[in-house]
């Protein structure tokens, strides 16, 4: 099975200045096609350091993929540092000058800048990748046996090269020897990390043949991922994983096979017939981002209001304001007027509410920061939770959109707590 080693370039991302996702993206991309990432680095804009990756790259692995420093400032210097180590002159290539200048005009009205003619130098012997999402073309260099393959940084441009000229690339030059893994994700919600580890444990078999089992935490839950690599064909991978899951039996009253919990959502909502609206507080609007970011959700999701101010709240939702006065923004009993209020407001079918203290400040002895109550409003039921969430204030806002919706699709489904 080929191997691949991913160099990542820019001062930004040593600095800190950009978080490095294009390794993530890399890595997933190449797994999934059964080439997997054996070693990632990231060096600055310099040609040294990135000449020296590569030359580490190729001595251990099948694939080295490069990306960053392909623009057309002083500072994009991939595409000379790598022609250089692999003694490739570069010359400029006719097509990509064409397509580079036919791009510039169609988006633009000024006059083509003479330095984007830097993106057109191709090193000799090398293949130019169609950049469908911007200038800068890919491209690839066979080396001894070897393949370096240079890359946007751009993470959009990027994820259409991986979906589009590397797959296709990788398919080709390592006909035969690809044996993508086979996983299987089982997705949980509103349970600690360590407690669904002794649960899921103990109903396992202790006989899992090619199975490996990784909990993956984030602040929306813990994904379960089970994985069978290429030792054994397709149909007796997906037998062992789905042996791996019938396993799991009862522990399904938290699960979520989909992409997303907003997936599940979507589901019940679409089975059940019924539209949704929000109101949010402390949140700000998170939860319905979450629900529009899900294409199609324009069936289903009539619209949300972020009422952050108590005024707001008594004018847009009616929440009553002898409640506030008496049990505070942050309480059962307002939270429970804000599912209803978000229904009413929309006529919608369901409607969701959240309302707490986000932090850093804000937080009292009774009621301290993280401290947040949602309710859902289902029909004529509506229910409410409370917790106080761990974390800085993108931690509490996180853990509160997802603990909604999991209460929500509960509600919908008929999943018991």
């Amino acid at each position: 099975m080929p191997s691949t080693v991913v160099v990542t370039v820019g001062d930004e991302l040593l600095l800190g200045d950009t978080i490095d996702s294009n390794a993530a993206r890399i890595g997933r991309a190449l797994g999934d096609l059964g080439a997997p990432v054996v070693r990632r680095e990231t060096v600055g804009d310099r040609a040294p350091a990135i000449q020296a990756a590569v030359a580490r790259g190729l001595a251990d692995a099948d694939l080295v993929i490069v990306t960053g420093g392909l623009g057309p400032t002083p500072d994009d210097l991939t595409r000379e540092a790598v022609a250089e180590l692999l003694s490739r002159p570069l010359r400029s290539d006719p097509e990509v000058v064409e397509k580079l200048r036919a791009r510039f005009c169609a988006f633009s009205t000024g006059t083509f800048p003479e330095n984007n003619l830097r993106q057109a130098m191709v090193p000799e012997g090398a293949r130019v990748l169609p950049n469908a999402r911007g200038t800068a073309p890919g491209l690839a260099i066979e080396q001894g046996g070897r393949w370096v393959v240079l890359l946007q940084g751009v993470p959009r441009e990027l994820d259409g090269m991986l979906a589009g000229p590397v797959r296709e690339l990788v398919i080709e030059v390592f006909a035969g020897r690809l044996r993508p893994p086979v996983h299987r994700f089982v997705r949980t919600t509103g349970i600690a990390e360590s407690l669904l580890s002794e649960k899921v444990e103990a109903r396992l078999p202790t006989e899992r043949g090619p199975v490996r089992l990784a909990y993956l935490p984030s602040l929306r839950g813990v994904d379960l991922r089970f994985t069978v690599d290429d030792a054994i064909d397709a149909q007796e991978a997906k037998d062992w994983l789905h042996r791996m899951e019938a396993a799991l039996g009862d522990l399904a009253d938290y699960r979520f096979e989909g992409e997303d919990l907003v997936a599940a959502v979507a589901g019940a909502l679409e089975g059940s017939g019924r539209t949704l609206a929000a109101a949010e507080s402390c949140t700000g609007g998170l939860l319905a981002k979450r629900l529009t970011d899900r294409a199609g959700s324009s069936a289903w999701f009539l619209g949300g209001v972020v009422t952050y101010a108590d005024r707001a709240k008594v004018d847009q939702l009616g929440v009553d304001p002898g409640v506030l006065a008496r049990v505070g923004a942050v309480s059962e009993e307002v939270a429970r007027a804000m599912a209803t209020g978000a229904a009413r407001l929309f006529g919608a079918g369901a409607g969701v509410g959240i309302t707490g203290i986000a932090g850093p400040g804000g937080g009292t002895p009774e009621k301290p920061v993280g401290t947040v109550w949602w309710a859902a409003a289902v029909g004529e039921r509506v229910v409410a939770e409370t917790r106080v969430f761990p974390g800085d204030r993108e931690a509490v806002r996180e853990r509160s959109a997802q603990a909604a919706l999991h209460l929500l699709y509960r509600m919908l489904s008929g999943t018991p707590s």
